[in-house]
C-alpha cells in the first residue's frame, strides 16, 4: 500500500470510544496501511462523550467555519483533530453543537435512537467530504465503517459526483452486525431528496431501517467487506446479488494480509 492514500470514515474509532468490532477495525486497518507506507486520514464524529482534554482534541480553525445545509437549515461545521498516541496517526472529528454536543453516541440512556440520527448522518457525510476538499487530499480508497457513516457513498456518487478531487476514488464499505431495531426518522428520505438526490436511488429509505440504509451504501460502493462473522440474512442475500467484489469475514489475526490483497487486486486493480 506504499504511497496509496486511504481515507477511513467511521462512526467510531478506538481509543476515543469503547472497543467494538467497528471501533477496533477502524483503528487496526489504518494502522496496517500506515505501517506499509500508505498515507491515511481518519474521520469520525465528535460525540459529546469523547473527553477532549484527555485525548487532546483541538479545533482546526482553517478547516472550520463553513455551513452545511441540512434540510434547508444552515449548520456550522467545526473540525477538530487529535493524534493517536504512539501511532503517528491523525484523527479528524466532525463536530456541530446541535448534533454532537450531547454526552452520548447514537442512543439515549434508555437505548432509544436519537430522533435526529438521520440528520447527523447526512451532516457527517457532507462534513467529511467538504473537509477533505479543503485539505485538497485526493484519496485512492475511501473505506466506510458503521451505519452513521454509511450515507457517504451515496453523497459522494450523487451529490458530489462532479467533484474532480474524487474522480478516481474507490469506495469500500464494511458491513457489520452492529445494527438497530427501530427505524430512523421517516422523513429521512425527504431530507436526502432536498439535496437533489433522485428518489429512485433511495426509494428503499421510505423505510429507514438498518438493513435498508446499508443497502444504499452497497449500491453506491465499489467493493464490500463483511466485517462481522454474522450479518443480517437480508444483507447477505443482497451482497450475493450485487455483482461487486466482496471480501468474506476475516478474523482479526488474519485480516491484514486479506485487506491488503483486496485493496490492491479487487478495489484498485
Amino acid at each position: 500500500m506504499k504511497d496509496k492514500r486511504i481515507l477511513y470514515v467511521s462512526s467510531e474509532v478506538v481509543p476515543y470510544l469503547p472497543e467494538t468490532e467497528i471501533s477496533s477495525m477502524s483503528f487496526e486497518a489504518p494502522r496496517m496501511v500506515n505501517k506499509q507506507g500508505g498515507q491515511i486520514r481518519i474521520f469520525m464524529p465528535r460525540y459529546g462523550n469523547i473527553n477532549e482534554r484527555r485525548h487532546q482534541l483541538h479545533e482546526v480553525i482553517r478547516l472550520s467555519g463553513i455551513n452545511l445545509v441540512i434540510n434547508d437549515l444552515d449548520m456550522p461545521l467545526i473540525i477538530k483533530v487529535a493524534s493517536i498516541p504512539k501511532e503517528r496517526i491523525q484523527v479528524y472529528f466532525i463536530d456541530n453543537e446541535e448534533y454532537f454536543k450531547r454526552k452520548a453516541t447514537l442512543t439515549d440512556e434508555d437505548g432509544v435512537l436519537f430522533p435526529d440520527n438521520d440528520e447527523r448522518s447526512i451532516f457527517f457525510a457532507k462534513g467529511v467530504i467538504e473537509t477533505v476538499k479543503k485539505l485538497n487530499w485526493a484519496p485512492d480508497i475511501i473505506h466506510v465503517h458503521g451505519w452513521l457513516a454509511s450515507l457517504l457513498p451515496l453523497y459522494l456518487k450523487e451529490y458530489y459526483k462532479d467533484e474532480p478531487l474524487f474522480a478516481n476514488s474507490k469506495i469500500v464499505t464494511s458491513l457489520y452486525n452492529q445494527s438497530f431495531e427501530q427505524t430512523l426518522n421517516k422523513e429521512m428520505i425527504n431530507k436526502i431528496k432536498f439535496d437533489n438526490i433522485s428518489e429512485e436511488s433511495i426509494k428503499v429509505l421510505e423505510e429507514p431501517s438498518y438493513n435498508n440504509i446499508m443497502k444504499v451504501a452497497v449500491d453506491f460502493s465499489d467493493a464490500l467487506i463483511i466485517g462481522s462473522k454474522d450479518i443480517p440474512k437480508d444483507l447477505e442475500d443482497y451482497l450475493e446479488n450485487c455483482e461487486k467484489p466482496v471480501l468474506e469475514y476475516k478474523y482479526p489475526e488474519e485480516f491484514a494480509e486479506a485487506y491488503t490483497e483486496f485493496y490492491n487486486t479487487k478495489v484498485l486493480g
